[in-house]
């Protein structure tokens, strides 16, 4: 990559807690060659008195979580902006269409948070498959087992997997289902050419061992997984959900899991948190987790790599690997 000429005046805007773990020290001296950020550092407010007077110069902004609504207001006192570079995942929550009605580069790092999103699913499919869920609830409530009994019902040789979503996630839990003996089949009405069958819900759902969600949350798949939905998955399935609570009837699925038919594994609910009485806490063929497959600890500073090299593009005059468009919007996450 050529050097820098001149570095741009850029603004970090996003909770002050998250800066040092997105932007370790080597990380930011890679920001460095490229821009020159307001020495206030990262600011939660954009009416911060320690910025206001300085907004017009701005442009280049570095967000993240906590980053304030970018709307009209702002985009006024920064006639200049030429580009938002998100170390996050989805931009909808706090960018205006404004943004791109105005010509602003935007890019994201969803796909540097996909990563561990998608290895902590290739987990839980290796771990349903095993039956450890369930095997350990029967473990802790025992305490006993025989030595060199088979377990005929487990096993991973042969499942069949069914993604909802062929998100960036949704491509990368494929990928790495590879090396594996699985069948997989995928289902999303937008995709094409995944290398593996393209089946209709109600198919995927009643043919799958295992079911992963991988689909944004849209008006279209509000509750894609509702009652009627949930009752086509097998005997014995287990349904994976990293994705969003709201993709997913609460309601129904505890129901069906009350009944002991299936086997959940669960990263995100609706609501969430879920109420402290909520019978998913206790359920022992319910397998529940606080938000923890996306960034955590030292992943985060994937994400903070991910803006850095875009930054890098940005100056240089390249397009940007991760940019999202304004057509983007209603199908992303």
């Amino acid at each position: 990559m050529p050097p820098v000429a001149e570095k741009l005046p850029a603004l970090v805007a996003m909770s002050a807690e998250h800066w040092p773990l997105l932007f370790p020290e080597d990380v930011r001296r890679r920001l460095e060659q490229f821009a020159f950020f307001d020495p206030a550092g990262p600011v939660d407010r954009f009416d911060d008195p320690r910025v206001l007077d300085r907004l017009a110069d701005v442009e280049v902004l570095v967000t993240g979580w906590g980053c304030p609504v970018v709307d009209h207001r702002f985009l006024e006192s920064a006639p200049k902006l030429r580009a938002v570079l998100h170390a996050a995942g989805s931009v909808k929550g706090h960018l205006s269409r404004e943004v791109w009605e105005r010509g602003i580069a935007v890019s994201s790092a969803a796909a540097a948070n996909a990563v561990p999103v998608a290895e902590f699913t290739l987990g839980a499919i290796l771990l349903a498959g095993k039956g450890a869920f369930g095997l350990r609830e029967r473990y802790r409530r025992d305490r006993t087992f025989q030595l060199g009994y088979i377990h005929s019902h487990v096993g991973n040789h042969g499942r069949t997997v069914g993604l909802i979503g062929a998100s960036r996630i949704g491509r990368q839990v494929l990928d790495l289902l590879q090396p594996f003996g699985f069948r997989v089949q995928v289902y999303d009405p937008y995709a094409e050419d995944l290398g593996v069958p393209a089946v209709d819900l109600r198919t995927l759902l009643s043919t799958s061992d295992i079911v992963s969600v991988h689909a944004p949350l849209t008006m279209e798949t509000h509750q894609m997984l509702g009652r009627s939905e949930l009752a086509l998955l097998r005997n014995g399935a287990t349904l994976i959900n990293t994705a969003r609570g709201q993709l997913v009837d609460t309601e129904a699925l505890t129901a069906e899991l009350i009944s002991g038919r299936i086997t959940a594994v669960l990263d995100v609910t609706e609501p969430e948190p879920l109420p402290g009485d909520s019978p998913l806490f206790t359920l022992p063929n319910a397998f529940v987790t606080p938000h923890i497959a996306g960034s955590h600890g030292n992943e985060l500073a994937r994400l903070g790599l991910c803006v850095a090299d875009e930054l890098g593009r940005f100056v240089a005059g390249e397009p940007l690997r991760f940019g999202i468009g304004a057509a983007d919007l209603d199908r992303a996450a």
